[in-house]
């Protein structure tokens, strides 16, 4: 695959600012808002926002379903903040009636740091991306509580909450790498592209 095309999901959260990190790194990046754009891509971006109003939203445009499909046939996927929720398989403290695409053996509690005004930025190690830190945004973050044994934990904070994940073809973050010159998630989501 010499020119990966990788959608992110267009519906709330820095679509923009995604684009332009898989652009930089060579992508084909297009905003995803249909189900037709969702089968034109190789890979998708799931960015922050409102876990609880991406899942309406998503329903609403009829991309619920066919984004759960393409999970399952194993299409890679890196989620940010809200994108983790919505690839966790549970959720605790949901807001009523919502769900996930699902796909990553986890439960995530949402906005398990508090609210915006207890947004925090930290470095962390996560050797599976090398040495050098990565500088993590965390605002009204989630964190993962419960891990299956399939689920690799790429990163963790101190008090040893797990913050990155990774299972098969799926990436989750509880942050933001966007928002910071961040790019080795998003490289590695096309690693996984052009290997699948």
């Amino acid at each position: 695959m010499a020119r990966p095309r990788a959608g992110v999901l267009a519906l709330q959260g820095d679509v923009r600012e995604h684009l332009r990190v898989l652009t930089l790194l060579g992508a084909e990046a297009v905003p995803v808002r249909t189900p037709a754009e969702l089968a034109s891509v190789d890979g998708l971006v799931v960015p922050g926002g409102e876990s609880s109003v991406i899942d309406k939203l998503s329903r609403a445009f009829g991309l619920f379903q066919p984004l759960r499909e393409r999970i399952a046939e194993r299409m890679p996927v890196y989620g940010t903040c809200a994108g983790l929720i919505l690839l966790a398989d549970r959720i605790t403290d949901g807001a009523p009636g919502q769900q996930t695409f699902g796909g990553i053996d986890v439960t995530v509690q949402r906005n398990a740091f508090g609210g915006q005004v207890d947004s925090f930025e930290t470095d962390l190690d996560v050797p599976a991306l090398g040495d050098r830190p990565v500088h993590a945004v965390f605002i009204r973050a989630p964190r993962v509580i419960q891990a299956g044994p399939g689920v690799e934990p790429l990163a963790t904070l101190e008090d040893g909450s797990v913050v990155a994940v990774r299972q098969g073809t799926l990436l989750g973050t509880a942050f933001h790498p966007e928002m910071t010159g961040e790019h080795r998630f998003h490289a590695l989501l096309l690693e996984l592209m052009r290997a699948a």
